[in-house]
């Protein structure tokens, strides 16, 4: 049931991914000249989140800030996650390639199918799935897409999407998907792609042992990141899994004021991959403080 083509088990390396959101790499040539940077200094990965609109007028709240407002203008620009990573997976060979997240409830599963599964066989087998079911309520209303049981509808798209990814001649008879023998084809590289959960709910906790070769607790501080990951654990047991079988991705954010604390910290719960926002590098000197966060860091967590 779930893909055993991850990142590292314990003890090995961890690893170094550089989330975008928006405001950083948000043009073309920015966005080569940031990413060819973090691979030369350590990055292994790419992230790209997602929003399709943002409305002018919201009311849902923002599940990452004290005041529940989210830390971007209507007019930010978000570039869809699934072309920019087709456009940095063309110039720069080795760099995994993660949505960070994907608003999977949103989407047609057959055809987020075949986008991923093209993307991966095109970049080589790089591509991870980091996927939620969404917070911002007019965004989907906007779309015309019910908001209501998006979770369930999540869940079941995965399923569908995987046995697409597995094998020719699939079909599927589901609540909301329901298809005759057909073939989806390319295939990825590997028979399938790893599937991350975004979350910070009880749910998404669920989710993530159900479903998910990892997990991603989203924002916070490393209080709120232990308690997580606790959960997460305690879940996976109770659900007759191996709780080490879910990787971790984590937000290094707060940590960037003390790396090197940052970096003992996210070890101590068995974090796999620490993921850091870009725009810490945005602006006049970007580039060297990059270079210079890449150096220290990668050098720690390899020593």
């Amino acid at each position: 049931m779930y893909d055993s083509l991850l990142w590292r088990r314990r003890g090995e390396d961890m690893k170094m991914g550089l989330a975008f959101a928006s405001s950083v790499g948000t043009d073309g040539d920015s966005a080569l000249e940031i990413c060819r940077r973090a691979e030369q200094v350590g990055f292994e990965s790419v992230w790209g989140g997602e929003h399709v609109v943002l409305p002018d007028s919201i009311d849902s709240k923002y599940p990452y800030t004290p005041d529940g407002k989210i830390p971007a203008e209507s007019d930010t620009p978000i570039p869809d996650p699934l072309i920019w990573l087709a456009f940095v997976a063309a110039a720069i060979p080795r760099l995994r390639l993660g949505t960070c997240i994907l608003i999977v409830p949103q989407r047609n599963p057959l055809v987020l199918a075949k986008e991923l599964a093209t993307l991966d066989q095109l970049s080589g087998g790089r591509v991870e799935l980091g996927l939620g079911v969404g917070w911002l309520k007019e965004e989907f209303e906007m779309l015309g897409i019910a908001w209501e049981r998006r979770g369930v509808r999540n869940d079941e798209y995965v399923a569908a999407m995987r046995a697409l990814w597995a094998a020719p001649h699939a079909e599927f008879h589901g609540e909301f998907v329901d298809f005759e023998p057909a073939t989806c084809s390319p295939r990825p590289v590997n028979g399938s792609i790893p599937v991350i959960v975004g979350g910070d709910t009880d749910a998404a906790i669920r989710r993530a042992v159900r479903i998910a070769d990892g997990y991603f607790p989203g924002e916070g501080d490393f209080e709120r990141l232990r308690d997580l990951i606790g959960r997460l654990r305690n879940a996976a047991t109770d659900a007759d899994r191996d709780p080490d079988s879910i990787a971790i991705n984590a937000m290094f954010g707060t940590q960037m004021l003390d790396p090197a604390a940052g970096i003992e910290q996210m070890i101590t719960v068995g974090v796999d991959r620490i993921m850091v926002p870009a725009f810490f590098f945005a602006g006049p000197g970007g580039m060297d403080r990059l270079s210079e966060f890449g150096e220290r860091v990668a050098t720690y967590i390899r020593d």
